[in-house]
């Protein structure tokens, strides 16, 4: 109503999001396309100034609100100085980063990055991105439309899970957390299977993986549910679950303000057991970032 950009005006967030669906916590995590910067000290003092603003005009008026730490993600040393400034206020919960970036996330480039995180105890969050790293969303080139984009955009973060995984970024970080945001799920269980597979043949390739890939990712990565894939088969949505062996790892989102935003009593499918949606909804997210409920 303001006039403003979606997801600008705290009060209308209030309104519309927080107050509408009794939502107690909530962690923002700002699209603001400073990793893609290349003059990477001017996206170092841009991480800065966002993440002032979401202390100042969000965090501090709003005791509802958590934020994600926006660094600078293609220089690792300034990236860990904005996580060292920032990592011991707990209203910041999680360092973001974008899932297109100029080379795989498992890289030692980004090390430093999941060291400092770990130094505070912070999960490292992993966002899908629109625009991001000058690459393509695929592997096989530039897509044409939207809907393309909109689909394919689990190839990234495949592509990314694969990385920290082979790269040994688990076994360097063993207390690290990451959280697959707005990337889907339902690809992750095959993804699993045919590392395992690859790593029985291949292992001696990587000998610092000294455990199946699936063990790692069922270790160390977290996911969310929007968008939430949706079989026309409900049923198959449950086996889905099983597949995965993730349900203390999967995490109710909402993508607000976006046109496809998930309400939180639309976003599961009937019949899962109790325990599992109060999981979902609620208690993984809150053992993950530490969150108290009131």
């Amino acid at each position: 109503p303001s006039g403003r950009p979606p997801g600008s005006d705290l009060d209308f967030l209030r309104w519309q999001l927080l107050d509408a669906w009794n939502v107690e916590r909530a962690v923002l995590n700002p699209l603001l396309r400073i990793g893609e910067e290349r003059n990477l000290e001017y996206a170092a003092a841009l991480a800065r100034a966002a993440n002032d603003w979401q202390l100042a005009e969000w965090l501090e008026p709003e005791p509802r609100l958590r934020a994600s730490i926006v660094v600078p993600l293609e220089d690792a040393d300034l990236s860990a100085q904005e996580i060292r400034r920032l990592g011991g206020n707990p209203l910041f919960v999680q360092v973001l980063l974008t899932a297109r970036t100029l080379e795989p996330l498992g890289r030692r480039k980004y090390w430093r990055i999941y060291e400092a995180a770990v130094e505070h105890g912070l999960p490292v969050g992993i966002h899908f991105a629109v625009q991001g790293g000058g690459h393509p969303v695929t592997g096989a080139g530039w897509l044409s439309f939207y809907l393309e984009h909109h689909a394919a955009m689990a190839q990234s973060f495949q592509a990314q899970v694969t990385s920290l995984v082979c790269e040994g970024v688990f076994e360097r970080f063993p207390t690290l957390k990451v959280v697959l945001i707005e990337g889907g799920f339902a690809w992750l269980a095959p993804l699993m299977w045919r590392l395992d597979a690859a790593w029985r043949r291949l292992r001696d390739e990587v000998p610092f993986l000294r455990r199946p890939p699936s063990e790692y990712v069922r270790e160390h990565i977290w996911v969310t549910t929007q968008p939430i894939e949706e079989p026309p088969v409900k049923e198959h949505f449950f086996q889905l679950l099983e597949h995965l062996g993730m349900s203390d790892r999967l995490m109710f989102a909402t993508d607000y303000p976006h046109w496809d935003f998930d309400a939180p009593d639309q976003a599961l499918p009937s019949g899962l057991a109790d325990k599992v949606r109060r999981a979902i909804m609620a208690g993984n997210a809150c053992r993950l970032y530490r969150l108290a409920l009131a």
